[in-house]
């Protein structure tokens, strides 16, 4: 076999047990289907409007973007002022993989993601380098980014960036080989 198989029991209807081994790669199908899900509950808050506080639209009119490639030679560099870097996605895809370092503050599509962000910034001075990211959904799609930096600029933050994630996460940092973590 493969050397990645789980042992799965299934209990038929008659009350006979049937056991066999099965690829870990059903589980990397099941991932697939919850990340469909996850970009078409993305793409369903944006239609909907939602509880959406600002849509994106695939609008960047007046937002500062930094691309993965840039951020990682800023992270590797070992000159100039690092970054605080929030994610303002959904807590099962921070748990799974984020940029080192990163702080999860919540999906700011919600008035409580944006209360989250407001309070972790609050005392911070407005010249604080922020890198805010999301990665859920394609960027066109995704409801997390304008609200959180929107709420940053309304607070006056003037060194802001968006990671531009054209993709997912997984599409445009994680399968690239940039540093990543899973857990917390």
């Amino acid at each position: 076999m493969l050397g990645w198989e789980n042992r799965i029991v299934v209990e038929r209807s008659d009350g006979m047990r049937r056991s066999g081994k099965w690829p870990a790669a059903l589980a990397g199908v099941a991932l697939v289907f919850i990340a469909i899900g996850l970009v078409s509950a993305c793409n369903a808050q944006n239609r909907t409007g939602g509880s959406s506080l600002f849509s994106l639209g695939g609008s960047t009119s007046g937002m500062q973007l930094i691309t993965p490639e840039d951020l990682v030679k800023v992270l590797k560099s070992a000159k100039g002022t690092k970054p605080l870097i929030l994610n303002v996605g959904p807590r099962m895809l921070f748990v799974q993989a984020h940029i080192p370092g990163a702080e999860y503050i919540g999906a700011t599509y919600e008035a409580q993601g944006v209360e989250a962000l407001r309070s972790r910034v609050k005392a911070l001075p407005r010249t604080k380098y922020i890198v805010i990211y999301c990665g859920c959904c394609p960027w066109e799609h995704c409801p997390n980014i304008q609200p959180a930096y929107k709420a940053l600029a309304d607070m006056g933050f003037k060194n802001v960036n968006a990671l531009y994630i054209p993709n997912n996460l997984g599409a445009d940092w994680v399968y690239k080989g940039y540093p990543t973590v899973s857990g917390q």
